[in-house]
């Protein structure tokens, strides 16, 4: 074998590859990082910007729990009430934290923007891997698309609650709040273009933001506001779906928790933009997932003490819970703006980690071919080093998915549920294939961050037992008995891009379509 010296040691064949790639500061990372692209058989085309407290700060601005917490509030409130949300939350919290801490490990195996679809491609069996790979990568694309256009749909409609708040003779119009989330997305496409290189940076100074305000609220809320009794708010459930029992409705407000919850993987998406992958994301997934989920609790278990009149806050002009019980608290048009621009703020930049995770996921899975024109989608413009194509692609997305909003808010409120339901299953499958891995003692890549067999297929099973209960229920609509407006359309529009991604794969990819597996070599 060819060696070279490096340091004054002896290196490898592959080290001597490694020395030869003339890559350029900003993109070289660790050896480590260099040494899993190789494996992979990708090319660093992406700047390597993020460290661990700019990785971490991007995780924990793209799930804002406590902020997303308290926009989704409504949804627990009419099913489930104050106990039901706190209590849901709890579960949800410690489901997460076993699922996270699953997708860290695999996440440390193979660092790759690609994520779940990757890891199904190399830990599937032989003859289902392209397949199962195909149909994943679609449900990623999928998932985090929706995502994007969810957030800027939230952010928007929320600066339209505060507009309701301080102007009593502002008419809300749908089209309005369309608008609004025309600007978020824009923001978030202009920075994730133009300011990219400044991205770790902001994230850094955002994560302040997100700590500060976070205090801000709290203290707020515990000095000024009324207090409720506490054997109300932590045993008192609401059933105003109409569901057969209290429990039963509870476990379809899951949706309210589940939200605030999602998302630790985003910076998998991130990853050939971070130094030190194999070493730093599974910190970053599982800190994340540790502080936002601890922090959103004490902020819901607080917001639940002085909610007060809770048909007053459902009912709010505003179409905004939190922001009615900012104003009861503080009996300030301007203390409510100030505490409601930190969530706003917040729910803004969130949408800008998300619209970055989308567009990476979509430009990785082009990348291997996974999607028609997949040349298009996978350029990356020399000197911008950014996927500027798929960038504007989930720009597009979120526009087109706002307009719904125009005609039917609930119909756009499905896209949650759409957006949930498409990642948990891309959860679901890339950890059931490490479960049966581990359970047949079938061989998994070497990893920094990994467990013992037996402490794998404990946190595997809980993982796919949660995510199973929470897949189920993602897909309820508010009440037994909807009417068309009010159904949940999510499973048809999910199972309708299924079936388009199985046509796809049998009439297209099936013939291009390889899998990243097909592009691993082995380092010896």
């Amino acid at each position: 074998m060819s060696q070279a010296k490096e340091n004054g040691v002896l290196t490898s064949q592959v080290d001597l590859e490694i020395s030869n790639q003339n890559l350029p500061a900003e993109k070289k990372g660790t050896h480590d990082d260099q040494r899993d692209m190789l494996r992979m058989g990708k090319v660093q085309e992406l700047r390597r910007n993020f460290r661990f407290l700019s990785i971490f700060g991007f995780s924990m601005i793209l799930m804002a729990s406590w902020e997303t917490m308290l926009g989704t509030s409504i949804i627990g409130l009419i099913n489930g009430g104050t106990a039901g949300l706190i209590w849901m939350y709890l579960v949800a919290w410690i489901g997460f934290l076993a699922v996270n801490t699953s997708m860290a490990e695999m996440a440390s195996m193979a660092p790759t923007s690609g994520g779940q679809y990757h890891w199904v491609s190399e830990f599937a069996p032989r003859k289902y891997q392209r397949f199962l790979s195909f149909i994943v990568g679609w449900l990623c694309v999928l998932g985090w698309q929706t995502g994007a256009a969810n957030t800027a749909f939230l952010a928007g409609t929320q600066i339209q609650g505060l507009a309701i708040l301080n102007y009593p003779g502002y008419v809300p119009e749908r089209w309005h709040g369309t608008l609004l989330t025309f600007a978020v997305a824009s923001f978030s496409v202009i920075f994730n273009t133009f300011l990219v290189k400044k991205l770790p940076l902001v994230e850094g100074i955002v994560l302040i933001v997100h700590i500060f305000g976070f205090f801000a609220v709290l203290i707020t809320l515990w000095v000024l506001g009324p207090r409720g009794s506490a054997h109300d708010v932590f045993t008192q459930f609401n059933n105003f779906g109409g569901w057969s029992s209290d429990g039963l409705s509870a476990l379809v407000g899951i949706l309210a928790v589940m939200i605030p919850l999602l998302g630790a993987d985003g910076a998998v998406h991130m990853s050939e933009e971070l130094r030190d992958a194999s070493r730093v994301l599974p910190q970053s997934m599982i800190a994340t997932t540790v502080f936002n989920g601890l922090m959103g609790w004490v902020i819901l278990i607080t917001f639940c003490f002085v909610l007060g009149n809770l048909d007053d806050v459902i009912d709010s002009p505003t179409g905004q819970p939190y922001i009615a019980v900012f104003f009861s608290a503080t009996e300030s048009y301007a203390g409510a703006s100030v505490l409601s621009a930190f969530v706003i703020f917040m729910a803004i930049f969130c949408n800008l980690s998300i619209t970055a995770t989308a567009s990476r996921q979509l430009w990785s899975f082009a990348r291997d071919q996974g999607v028609p024109v997949s040349w298009w989608f996978a350029y990356v413009r020399p000197g911008w080093d950014v996927p500027m194509n798929s960038i504007v692609v989930s720009w597009v997305v979120s526009c087109l998915l706002s307009l719904i909003n125009i005609g039917s808010t609930i119909a756009l409120n499905n896209i949650t549920s759409l957006s949930l339901v498409a990642i948990l299953s891309s959860y679901i499958v890339s950890t059931a294939l490490v479960f049966w891995r581990r359970l047949y003692r079938l061989p998994l890549l070497p990893a920094k961050f990994t467990f013992s067999r037996s402490i794998g297929l404990f946190l595997n099973g809980f993982s796919i037992s949660f995510l199973v209960f929470a897949f189920v229920f993602a897909f309820f609509p508010g009440n037994p008995a909807p009417t068309v407006q009010q159904m949940n359309w999510a499973s048809l529009i999910y199972g309708a891009v299924v079936i388009f991604a199985i046509a796809d794969y049998y009439l297209r990819a099936r013939h291009v379509y390889d899998g990243p597996v097909e592009y691993v070599r082995r380092l010896d």
